[in-house]
């Protein structure tokens, strides 16, 4: 039971091998306890090094996007997992994407899978949040503009810059929810634009946007 409480105070934060080793100095082999937790359920592995404590231990779900900024970084959960966590999109997204001003790359877990895609650092820095988990901890996720700008400025081979175009792909193709535009932040797709990656069409889709807020007023 003493160790279960130790356990049960990392929560729904990933704990690397180093934590472990810490509480359980007082084990001769606490390697060979490692694998015993995992076998018996308590422990679940991340990859090489990294684990979670299981949730029926903790009662705290693992927090998947903090896991993706953990996995990799610098790095912020983005585009499609973002725009489904904020409903934005109706589509439930089970890979996590994020960008990072490192090279992309791909990770298969046991937890899920996670891509990261590489963003220049002038437009990374733009609009990151922190959101809270419930248990108080958080992970760094883009604001609902810039996860809406990243999907369209790293989507391979799109470029759509005619508003009946731009209606067509948000709200046909990725049925996103016209009243998530309406308060959407215009000043963080005007930092997006300055950067001058696919600007054109950024600038409509801030066109757009200005439209809509402006009808709703």
């Amino acid at each position: 039971m003493r160790l279960e409480r130790k356990l049960r105070t990392f929560g729904g934060v990933p704990l690397t091998h180093g934590n472990l080793l810490s509480i359980l100095d007082e084990y001769r082999s606490p390697n060979d306890k490692i694998v015993r937790m995992i076998n018996d359920g308590w422990l679940q592995p991340i990859r090489k090094g990294l684990y979670a404590v299981s949730p029926e231990i903790t009662g705290i779900p693992l927090s998947l996007p903090l896991v993706a900024n953990l996995l990799y970084g610098p790095s912020y959960v983005s585009m499609d997992y973002a725009l489904s966590y904020y409903g934005i999109i109706p589509e439930r997204v089970v890979e996590v994407t994020s960008m990072t001003t490192k090279r992309g790359k791909v990770y298969d877990l046991p937890v899920g899978r996670f891509s990261y895609t590489h963003s220049q650092p002038q437009l990374y820095s733009i609009g990151i949040d922190r959101v809270e988990n419930a248990d108080q901890t958080g992970f760094l996720m883009a604001s609902p503009e810039k996860a809406l700008c990243d999907k369209l400025i790293f989507t391979r081979n799109l470029n759509v810059r005619s508003q009946r175009a731009l209606h067509e792909l948000l709200f046909d193709d990725l049925r996103i929810d016209e009243d998530a535009l309406v308060r959407f932040n215009p000043e963080v797709i005007r930092a997006c634009i300055a950067v001058n990656v696919k600007a054109d069409m950024l600038q409509a889709l801030l066109v757009m946007i200005n439209a809509m807020q402006g009808e709703a007023s």
